[in-house]
C-alpha cells in the first residue's frame, strides 16, 4: 500500500560518525506499522552497518495506509518522528497511551526524554502530539528550532501546524475537511480545547516534505515554508511573518512532487513521485 521506506535522515553529528536513520513501514505478526532505525554507512558508501531498530510505533495493525512519516532533529538532538493514525483505526488517534496519529519524540538511542509531557503516565511515554491524521511532512524552523509539520486532511483540509507538547490536535473529532463520503466534520473552531492549525487548504494540496527558505539565492522567499504537493502537482510557498501565515502561492511543476530542500549551494531540489522518480533542481529565473 502507502508503505516502504519513509524517510532518511543524517544525525547531527554525520559528518564524524557516519550515522542515519531511516523510518519505513515494517510488517509484524500482527500487521504493520512505522518503524525506525538507525545504523552507520561504511566507507565504500555502499552498505549500513550496524543496523538496530531504535523505535516502533504501537500498535502494529491490518492495512496499507497512512504511516506518515518524517523525520527531525531538534537543536536539542532530539528525534521528533511523525506517525499516521493507519487510516482505519482514526480514532485511535484521540488516545495518547498508543502511538497512532501521534508525533513521537525520542532520544537518538530511542530512549525517552524524560521532558516528555506523558512520561506521567497519562499516555505513551514518546507521544510528544496527538490527534493527527496522516503527517508527511517535517522541518526544524532555523530561528526557533521547533517543529513545523504538514499533515494530510482527509477530503480537504490539508494542515501545517506547530505541534506543542501534550496538545490534541483533534483528529477525527474535528477538520477543516470532510469525510471522503460527504459526511460534514465540526469545524475544529466548534471546539476550542482542541489545537488549530496556523493554515489549512480546502480544496487540498496532498502536502509531502516541506523545507524551510534559508538560500540567499532566493532572497524574496525567505523565511516562508515551501511543501511538496503531490495531488495539486507543485511546489506551494506559505508566506510567513513570524509564526504567521498570511498567504500562498502555488508553483505549478505538472508532476506530483513528494520531496522539496535545499542544497549546499542554496539550490532548490524536487523529489518526482512516480515511475521513473526524477530529482529536480531549481534556481531563480535571473540566475
Amino acid at each position: 500500500g502507502q508503505g516502504g521506506l519513509l524517510d532518511v535522515a543524517l544525525d547531527p553529528e554525520f559528518s564524524s560518525n557516519r550515522v542515519l536513520y531511516l523510518s519505513f513501514a515494517e510488517a509484524r505478526s500482527d500487521g504493520a506499522a512505522t518503524s525506525v532505525g538507525r545504523g552507520r554507512l561504511n566507507g565504500e558508501v555502499t552498505a549500513l552497518e550496524e543496523f538496530e531498530i531504535i523505535f516502533r510505533q504501537q500498535p502494529a495493525v491490518p492495512g496499507g495506509n497512512h504511516f506518515g512519516s518524517r523525520l527531525a532533529f531538534s537543536p536539542e538532538g532530539h528525534l521528533f518522528v511523525t506517525l499516521g493514525e493507519r487510516f482505519d483505526y482514526m480514532q485511535q488517534a484521540q488516545d495518547p497511551t498508543n502511538h497512532l496519529g501521534t508525533v513521537v519524540r525520542i532520544n537518538p538511542d530511542g530512549s525517552v526524554p524524560q521532558d516528555n509531557p506523558f512520561i506521567d503516565g497519562e499516555g505513551a511515554d514518546e507521544v510528544w502530539s496527538y490527534g493527527h491524521r496522516n503527517v508527511q511532512g517535517a522541518a526544524i524552523h532555523p530561528e526557533t528550532g521547533a517543529l513545523w509539520t504538514a499533515e494530510f486532511g482527509p477530503s480537504g483540509g490539508d494542515e501545517v501546524n506547530i505541534p506543542q507538547a501534550g496538545e490534541n490536535y483533534g483528529w477525527p473529532v474535528v477538520s477543516h475537511g470532510r469525510h471522503y463520503s460527504g459526511q460534514q466534520i465540526p469545524d475544529p473552531s466548534s471546539q476550542p480545547e482542541f489545537a488549530d492549525a496556523i493554515y489549512f487548504w480546502d480544496p487540498a494540496i496532498s502536502p509531502s516534505g516541506i523545507a524551510f527558505v534559508t538560500s540567499d539565492l532566493f532572497p524574496q522567499w525567505q523565511g516562508d515554508l515551501l511543501l511538496g504537493g503531490l495531488s495539486s502537482q507543485a511546489i506551494v510557498r506559505l508566506d510567513l511573518e513570524g509564526n504567521e501565515a498570511v498567504g500562498d502561492e502555488r508553483i505549478e511543476m505538472g508532476v506530483r512532487i513528494r520531496d522539496v530542500l535545499f542544497g549546499p549551494e542554496g539550490q532548490l531540489y524536487a523529489l518526482v513521485d512516480g515511475p521513473d522518480s526524477p530529482i529536480i533542481r531549481l534556481t531563480p529565473a535571473d540566475n
